[in-house]
Formats: C-alpha cells, structure tokens, sequence
C-alpha cells in the first residue's frame, strides 16, 4: 500500500494556495500585514504581537467598534484561526461583527504560520493560549469580562469548545465544522481516516512546525502500530471536548456548533452525540456539504447563514438581544435533496422513527478489492453533492458479487425521507484475525444505479480465524430524501479510498443471519 501522504500533496498545496488568495481578497495578506504593535484609529485593524503560554509569541489582530473611545466596555469575541490558515482568515466577519459592537481579537494559533512555537493539536498549550488572548484582550482593549465568546472554524472550533471547558469567562462558542471526539473522527470504527488525515499531515508540513509527539503520532497512526494504539487514543481523547463536557455544564456555556453532512474529516455523528450530552443552551445545524464548505462565502463577507447565525447567537447570549434564536428549534438541518430547513427539538427527535430492512441469508466476499463501491475522493464528492446533487455512485447489478455483499430493500411506494444515524447489525465470520469492512447505504433508481446516501468502515483485530461475531456499526448521520419507486441497497466490500484497509491476502468474510441473531440494516425515517 503507497504512502496516502504523496497523493495529497497537491491537493494540500492548492488549499493553501486558495486560502492566500482569500487573504488578499478581503484587504489583507499576511505580506501586507502591518507591523507588530502598529495602531489604528478607533474601529480599524490593528496587527500585534501577545504572549501566549509559555510566552510563545501568537501574532493577532484586533478590530473594535468605531467610536471606541475607552468609556465603555464592549462584548469581547476571540477567534482561534484554521488549521493552516493565517491571521487574516476572519478579518471579514471580525469587521461585521465589531460593526455591530464587539471587540474581536482573531490570532494564529501557535505553531502556524508567523506565531511560534509547534504544532500541539488543540493540546494543554493551545487551551492556554486562548485564555491568555482573554487575559491580553481585557487588559488592553475595551472588552468586558462578563461578555466574552469565542468562535472559530475547523481547529478553531475545536480550540474554542476546549476553551470553554476550561475557562469559566467564556459564556458562548459557536463551533463551526469542528470536532468534538477527535478519535471518533478520524478513527472511527477502529479505522484510519487516510485521504483526511493525510491532508492534515501535508497542510501542516507546508505552513507550519509539526511538534516531534505530532510526528510521531502521524508515525503510528499510518504504521498501523496497535502497540501504540492506547497512546493514540488517549492522546486524542486528550484533545476532544466531548472528555470534558461535564466541565462546560457545569460552567454554563451556550454552545452553538454547525457542520455538513459529508464531512470528510470531521463527520457529524460525533457532533450530534456531544450534542446530546450538553444541558446548557445549544444549537446544532447540519447541512449538505463538505467541511468548512458551508462557512467559506463568509469569509470572504458574502452574506452566509452560518455566519448570521453565529452572530445571532452571540447578539442573544452575549448581549442579551431578544432576536428569537432561544425560541427557534434548536436542532436545524437542511436535507441534500430538498435544500430546505427543518427544525427539530432535539437530536433524538430526529432519528425517532426507523424502519428495518432484513439482510438475509449468507454470503461470503473476497478481501482486498475495491467492488466499485466507495464513499468517494475528500472534498470534492461532497462537494458535488452540495452544488449539484450528485453524490458518488455505483451500479448495483455490475457490483462484482465475489467482493461486495448486496441487499435490497423493496420498492417505495412513496418518498423515504432518511433523517439522522444508520445502524448495521451483523455477524461476520472471517478467514483471518484481523480484517476491514466498509458498509455503504445507497438509493437505487430503476436503472439500478445507486447515489450514496452514507457510509462507514470497521476494522476488527484479534478475532479467532472461523468463529462468527457481531459487528454493530453506526453509518455517518446524514438528511437524504429517497423518491417513491426506488429502493435501498446495503452494499459491504473490504477497500476504500477513504481509508486504511486492515485484511491480509486471501481474506474472506461471511456476513450471515443466525435466526437468534437476525442481521439488519436499521434507517431512521421522518414522518411524512
């Protein structure tokens, strides 16, 4: 198997190149900035230098409403940037928002770009630096203690959910595209998420210094090395706000979080059951997209939902604005197919009904061959689902049968409207101990050509060669309307671009239905 590194290499470095672009677009590339400590007139940028953790230099910004003249206080909002992109990345919505009265202090997180220090993945450091971007934003701009927020996209959003665990100040986050269970995003199902880590890797490579525990961490993760998998997952674990949730209860933070249905690095499952562990005010809005798809108009300050949102959840919790988003639905999703919004009470509601679809019988597949079935290339199929509805695709009838399990559903006779988590229940027996599944749910027009709807892998090690076991897999969460007169099909095969395959040569896995163990796909449906 080549290195997933190599052949994301472009990939990454057109990313980047797009986000240098942005920059200049909204006023301001990081070439052009102003010196450090350079001042403005009240309502204008300034670029400066403050001391994070450590005294690690962070290189930030600061916009303050027009008019600021030191009389009074002003909501203070602070806004950790991207993985890999620069300072200036906010700069347009730091300027809509300081419009409105907020102080904003958007930083490059260390390890990035011109701040210093290394690459810590959203570790103790980086949970530091924001309450020291706090400490540094009272003392010398006009904010308020009592009214502080924090947002950010990506790692950002990430960096601000773990800011608000551990900093009792911060009274609102709005995460967007973030991730809560930083295993569970890229390690779901026991699995290695390649094409997403890999992009990671080489992004941080290009515009900053990867820590030696990072490099090692990449190390392992690629290696397969299950002799360090307890030190992978505790470090993740580490990194996820989903280990400190208990933390932002009892501090009260209102949290909003935003995401898209394909996200290809941070899938929206594990937002939706940190969702669900939260007891202060929340919100969660799920669209169709990519990661950070949704969100990138706004920073070029076109007008984006996601981004009035936010504000909007600043304006009411924050400053106390009476704008209705308490009183809204907390939990908004827009489907793939329709495109509208729909407004749930919360995350149970959505998948509260489901229907059944038996996977009878027994059949038995081939290892090591991609069947024609997978979730798609990184981006760029979600992407396309997104802007035209066209989801990756697979002909049912020409799926090689010796290396994908297929099962039907029968015909619709009206519009399925798939709403929330898949679930898959099976027992696999295999000719191997170790050994990578990946499970596809598909809607089958009459032509037999399928559009995916989700999907998900499970890697299983240490099982005894021969003797069957259950597999419970949750595919990722998604809103997909199926129309009347087409069907569902499970699809399982054993490789898939998206990620790290675990079978050895000459694998073979039988997935069968024990009558005291019935196999079955179970799919939540909204009501009509």
């Amino acid at each position: 198997m080549g290195s997933p590194r190599k052949g994301l290499r472009t990939t990454a470095v057109g990313a980047v190149s797009a986000t240098l672009l942005a920059g200049t677009a909204i006023g301001l590339a990081p070439a052009a900035q102003s010196a450090p400590g350079a001042s403005a007139a009240a309502g204008g940028v300034r670029f400066v230098d403050i001391a994070g953790d450590g005294g690690t230099t962070l290189k930030a910004n600061v916009v303050t409403p027009a008019g600021a003249d030191g009389t009074r206080r002003y909501p203070l909002i602070v806004l950790p940037t991207s993985w890999g992109l620069p300072q200036v990345e906010y700069l347009a919505q730091a300027k809509k928002l300081a419009n409105s009265g907020y102080v904003v202090v958007s930083y490059n997180v260390r390890g990035f770009w011109e701040s210093g220090g290394y690459i810590e993945v959203a570790g103790p450091p980086d949970i530091a630096d924001a309450s020291k971007v706090i400490d540094w934003a009272l003392a010398n701009t006009p904010a308020d203690a009592d009214q502080v927020g924090v947002a950010g996209l990506s790692y950002g959003a990430g960096i601000s959910l773990l800011a608000a665990a551990h900093d009792k100040r911060v009274k609102a986050v709005a995460a967007l595209s973030g991730w809560a269970d930083l295993i569970d995003s890229i390690y779901s199902g026991r699995t290695q998420h390649s094409q997403a880590t890999a992009l990671l890797d080489v992004a941080g490579n290009i515009t900053g210094r990867q820590s030696p525990e990072l490099k090692q961490i990449y190390k392992d993760f690629f290696a397969s090395n299950l002799a360090r998998e307890p030190e992978l997952i505790a470090w993740g674990k580490k990194r996820s706000p989903a280990t400190y949730v208990d933390r932002i209860n009892a501090n009260g933070t209102a949290v909003m979080m935003a995401n898209a249905w394909g996200d290809t690095i941070f899938p929206p499952n594990q937002y939706a059951d940190f969702y669900e562990k939260l007891t202060g005010p929340k919100r969660l809005e799920l669209r169709p997209g990519d990661h950070a798809t949704n969100e990138a108009t706004g920073l070029f300050g076109l007008p984006n939902d996601v981004w009035t949102d936010t504000a909007r959840w600043f304006d009411h919790h924050l400053k106390g604005a009476d704008n209705g988003i308490d009183r809204e639905q907390p939990v908004r999703l827009k489907s793939r197919s329709t495109g509208g919004y729909e407004g749930y009470p919360d995350w149970k509601s959505v998948t509260a009904t489901r229907k059944k679809i038996d996977l009878a019988g027994s059949t038995t597949i081939r290892a090591n061959t991609n069947s024609g079935a997978d979730g798609g290339t990184i981006f760029l199929s979600s992407i396309l689902d997104q802007v035209a509805k066209l989801p990756p695709m697979a002909s049912m009838p020409l799926l090689p049968r010796r290396h994908a399990a297929v099962w039907q559903s029968e015909k619709y006779a009206s519009a399925q409207r798939v709403r929330g988590t898949t679930k898959l229940h099976t027992t696999v027996t295999s000719t191997k101990e170790s050994g990578t599944l990946v499970a596809y749910l598909y809607d089958v027009g009459p032509l037999g050509i399928g559009k995916l709807v989700s999907n998900a892998p499970y890697t299983f090690h240490g099982q005894t060669p021969g003797k069957p076991f259950g597999v419970d897999l949750e595919l990722f969460s998604t809103a997909y309307d199926v129309p009347a007169g087409h069907r569902l099909a499970l699809v399982v095969d054993t490789v898939d671009p998206l990620y790290i395959e675990h079978n050895p040569d000459g694998a073979q896995l039988t997935f069968s239905s024990p009558p005291a163990d019935p196999s079955y796909v179970s799919v939540p449906l909204r009501g009509q």
